[in-house]
């Protein structure tokens, strides 16, 4: 759509009269992070985690928030309106701010945030119904995965490596076990119905959609485990799946060449689905 209208340092303005700077160190860094919050019914899903997430990864790399989370909030409910967004997503994010190029930088910088937002309906996407594909490629990421930061170029080359194979998604690989998805959580289902999603640490994001999961997952009596997994063993495992704000819960049916289960989405993640789905309505803001 073009005539979105977007956030900019304070301002409301058309998409189209709004810049940043050349200098911003978004733009010759990446020293940025940012959030994506899903919108359904026009209303915010698991808003807190991504607050709570977004400031958590602000501390970690030095950025001062540049509005208080009361006024952030509102901003979010503003961009809504503005937008008359019923189902879609709302990008944030916040830049260290523009300098001159140095890879050293002072402690002052105003940062620059932005939000905009994209028409997307999550809830009803056809891939919960078909499953999705994956291909498994090395992880090849900075070390510090569980700071959401705009370093996203090899997740983007990952994802367009699975397109370019006939798959939809890539799983990626560190030291032998899967990590996450190119931009989402991975998650399998064993023989026994147990779901296995690795521990948090350095080396994948603290997903707010993850965290709900399990939740959701306790609450429903399935049992659970944090823990590594290697490609083999979600090959072999009954189920599959993806979590993340734009995706919710997305069934896993292939990976590279070998079909998970009986290549359809399995009764444990469409259930996950049905009730993250259910929950998380009933709790948006």
């Amino acid at each position: 759509m073009s005539d979105r209208i977007v956030y900019l340092n304070g301002e409301w303005l058309p998409e189209t009269e709004a810049k940043v700077s050349i200098f911003d160190r978004a733009f010759l860094f990446g020293d940025a992070i940012y959030e994506v919050t899903a919108v359904v019914n026009g209303k915010l899903l698991d808003y807190p985690g991504h607050t709570a997430r977004l400031n958590r990864s602000l501390n970690e790399i030095g950025i001062k928030a540049p509005v208080s989370d009361d006024e952030l909030l509102e901003i979010h409910r503003e961009i809504v309106r503005k937008n008359e967004i019923t189902d879609g997503l709302i990008y944030l994010q916040i830049s260290r701010g523009a300098a001159d190029r140095d890879f050293t930088f002072k402690s002052d910088l105003k940062p620059t945030i932005t939000l905009f937002t994209q028409v997307k309906d999550a809830v009803n996407n056809p891939q919960a119904e078909t499953g999705i594909s994956v291909i498994t490629v090395p992880d090849q990421r900075w070390r510090r995965c569980d700071i959401k930061t705009v370093q996203l170029l090899y997740p983007s080359l990952a994802k367009m490596e699975a397109k370019s194979r006939g798959a939809d998604d890539a799983w990626l690989i560190l030291d032998g076990m899967v990590t996450e998805a190119s931009s989402a959580t991975a998650h399998i289902i064993d023989a026994n119905g147990k779901l296995i999603t690795r521990q948090l640490t350095t080396e994948i994001l603290p997903g707010i959609t993850r965290a709900s999961i399990l939740d959701i997952a306790k609450e429903a009596g399935v049992d659970f485990e944090e823990r590594a997994f290697s490609p083999e063993e979600a090959k072999n495992a009954a189920e599959a799946f993806i979590t993340s704000a734009t995706a919710f819960v997305t069934p896993v049916v292939k990976i590279d060449d070998t079909v998970i289960g009986e290549g359809k989405p399995g009764p444990v993640s469409k259930k996950l689905r049905e009730l993250y789905i259910k929950s998380r309505i009933e709790l948006s803001i």
